[in-house]
């Protein structure tokens, strides 16, 4: 099918609740929820850190996780006039070139206020916002594979936030211990991103994005996400039970337990089940991202 672009609109300044709905705000809670499991992993208490975790929460969720948003649906707004025509910009209503534009602001307010906290936290924050341009341009366009697309979001939802959550508490580098379940975490999320990619199969397909969905059919595709997600916490279970942390250890592993149940019923019905699962399986994930950070919290 060809893409038939919206009707030529005067290309004014688009309305605020626009701009809030291409930002995404629904979007920002994975980020900004690792971003808290950094702060807990940490084992450092708030103090007068106050501002700088407020700040970090901020650079999670609005800032950087908002200007992914708006990167992505700038760059794919050919893919949304298919999949999603009512998306602000194949709708017009983020008229003209009005979509880059706020991506690139959000670009550098991201940066400044990264800045304001720490060094580290800048550099975290520049590799995270060179991702998400690398992830929607042109050129690399790593969502185009169905191996680094969902590994950069991973990456960056999970492992960068989580890394900027612990650095901006403890004022350096995260211990060994907490940048393992960072990565292992960041693992596991390929499959959550898998799951995603769901709902733009017809529209993957006919624009040359080989999703794992769309090369390998939800089938294939949700037995290998399950096992993605599956793999990274057993090792977490493993590594809490070596480090002393039995009791985190059970409820992460019952956590576990809990998602191969609900991957039975995903596994039936991959395409219909996708959204279900996000609200049953992926919850129960995240909530053994906060348990792990605990129990590594309490051994600082």
């Amino acid at each position: 099918m060809a893409y038939a672009p919206p009707a030529p609109r005067r290309a004014t300044a688009p309305r605020l609740r626009d701009v809030v709905a291409l930002l995404k705000p629904v979007t920002w809670f994975p980020p900004m929820w690792a971003y808290m499991c950094g702060v807990v992993s940490s084992g450092v208490p708030l103090g007068d850190r106050w501002p700088a975790f407020v700040a970090g929460m901020l650079l999670a969720g609005p800032l950087v996780c908002g200007t992914s948003q708006a990167i992505n649906d700038w760059y794919d707004r050919h893919v949304d006039a298919i999949n999603e025509p009512d998306r602000p910009i194949p709708s017009g209503r983020i008229p003209g070139s009005w979509g880059f534009r706020i991506a690139a602001l959000g670009t550098l307010v991201s940066l400044a206020v990264a800045a304001l906290i720490a060094p580290v936290v800048l550099a975290a924050t520049l590799l995270g916002l060179l991702l998400a341009w690398a992830y929607s341009a042109p050129f690399p366009r790593l969502k185009a594979s169905g191996l680094w697309g969902p590994a950069t979001t991973g990456f960056c939802y999970e492992g960068l936030t989580w890394f900027t959550g612990a650095t901006v508490m403890l004022g350096t580098l995260p211990e060994p211990r907490i940048l393992a379940l960072l990565l292992l975490y960041s693992l596991g999320a390929h499959g959550i991103m898998t799951l995603n990619d769901f709902k733009a199969i017809e529209g993957d397909r006919q624009t040359g994005i080989r999703s794992l969905p769309a090369t390998l059919g939800p089938e294939r595709a949700a037995r290998l996400a399950c096992l993605v997600m599956a793999l990274p916490q057993l090792a977490v279970v493993v590594l809490l039970v070596g480090w002393g942390l039995p009791v985190h250890g059970a409820l992460v592993g019952a956590g576990l337990l809990a998602q191969l149940a609900f991957m039975r019923t995903l596994l039936a019905d991959p395409r219909g089940r996708a959204p279900w699962y996000n609200g049953t399986g992926v919850l129960t994930y995240v909530l053994g991202m906060l348990v792990a950070a605990f129990g590594v919290g309490s051994l600082a």
